[in-house]
């Protein structure tokens, strides 16, 4: 009943000293060097229950959550059913602060700055909605942005005349100043916010959100940053940024229950965003006005704790590098293969996990077609603005033979391709 923060939790009872093991053997070697160490990831690997009849690519969408996660939802919610209106209010509701405070840690913030909801799409729909913004402002963003920040903005445009500038890059960049010079010439007088993602999520392109934010400050503009594929994935602490909102999606790289997501606000940011849905106190600089949510999932809540600390256990510099390596391990088997094209950087300051690849005479949708049809690998087909490709993600789980089994698959249709 103490739940995932307790020695007693379920990650202690089922994995620590398996992951105990494997960390004293590689305890000694930079997190690159353990990111090759195929014994070390075969532990974490067992943490999974990935589906053996295909090759699961496309963790940039929504990542598996390990076993330890599944059972903790479980559990949990054969235990809210004995008698939901006890077990939900008077005793698991009572798990909510200690996940603050852990998600907290692994954020770098207060935990009076943190807000526990469903999804990234919810945390930046509640500050786009919840600024104070008036005819006339100006909001700066990108078309690779993700469509559901990209329609709020629109639809704060339409509604009440707020003027949604978006600029369009041409990715992969290997140039921050590139990057960081385009936002700051698209800055007038009567912008008031800009909207960054922190990792592209149709290509994987990491941009220089600290940089940007570093620029905006000095012109008194504020900086949301969508993080739905950067936290969990990247080594960062989040106030290092720079922005002053933060929101993202825990069921992606942290691997934590489906329809959990996080929220930051700098703390004197709070008491300006009003909640997106209602609260007695919408003017509070408590960040618990934003979880007036009604009903919610319980179970889920302790599951992400439990994501926590399988998380932790691993260690994010190590999950980022080794999730980058195998990223590069599948595109270093087919980048010099002709009518193969790579959209993403290799360069590790400008990518990670996800990568796109497509090949001369196939459209995405063929391709990705194609690869499950005839491979059972499971990809996605990207066309989005200038954008045309299969995304790719790998993720901590992914076995090096899948990836030999994806190289080959790519190979193959590329050769088959008529001139």
């Amino acid at each position: 009943m103490a739940g995932a923060f307790s020695a007693n939790s379920l990650f202690n009872q089922l994995h620590a000293a398996n992951f105990e093991a494997a960390q004293k053997k590689v305890q000694l070697l930079t997190p690159s060097a353990v990111a090759a160490d195929e014994d070390y990831w075969s532990v974490i690997q067992q943490g999974y229950t990935v589906h053996s009849n295909f090759v699961n690519l496309n963790n940039g969408g929504v990542s598996p959550s390990p076993r330890v996660v599944q059972e903790a939802v479980e559990r949990y919610n054969q235990l809210t059913n004995q008698g939901p209106s006890y077990y939900m209010w008077r005793i698991l509701d009572q798990g909510r602060e200690p996940l603050r405070y852990k998600l907290a840690e692994l954020a770098g913030c207060s935990p009076e700055e943190i807000a526990i909801n469903r999804n990234a799409t919810e945390s930046l729909n509640t500050v786009i909605y919840g600024l104070d913004l008036k005819a006339g402002d100006e909001v700066i963003g990108t078309k690779q942005d993700y469509p559901n920040m990209i329609q709020a903005w629109k639809q704060r445009a339409l509604r009440e005349g707020v003027v949604y500038t978006q600029l369009n890059f041409q990715f992969p960049i290997e140039n921050d100043a590139e990057i960081v010079s385009a936002y700051e010439k698209a800055i007038g007088p009567k912008t008031k916010i800009i909207h960054i993602t922190h990792v592209i999520n149709w290509v994987g392109q990491i941009m220089p959100v600290k940089k940007i934010a570093e620029m905006a400050k000095l012109k008194g503009v504020e900086v949301i940053v969508d993080g739905a594929h950067s936290f969990g994935l990247l080594d960062f602490k989040i106030p290092d940024l720079g922005c002053d909102y933060f929101g993202t999606s825990l069921h992606k790289f942290l691997s934590a229950p489906i329809g959990s997501g996080m929220m930051w606000i700098k703390k004197d940011k709070i008491k300006n965003i009003w909640p997106l849905t209602c609260n007695g106190e919408p003017r509070s600089a408590d960040i618990r006005k934003f979880e007036t949510l009604g009903t919610r999932s319980f179970p889920i809540e302790q599951g992400i704790g439990e994501a926590v600390n399988f998380h932790l256990a691993i260690g994010s510099k190590r999950k980022e590098e080794r999730i980058r390596y195998l990223k590069n391990y599948w595109v270093n088997q087919v980048i010099n293969t002709p009518k193969v094209k790579i959209h993403t950087s290799l360069k590790p300051a400008y990518s990670c996990a996800i990568c796109g690849v497509s090949i001369d005479g196939m459209t995405p949708g063929e391709l990705d077609t194609a690869l499950y049809n005839t491979y059972k690998i499971h990809t996605v087909g990207i066309v989005w603005e200038n954008i045309s490709c299969v995304r790719v993600t790998p993720h901590v789980y992914t076995r090096l033979q899948d990836l030999d089994k994806f190289a080959k698959a790519i190979n193959e249709l590329a050769a088959s391709v008529k001139k």
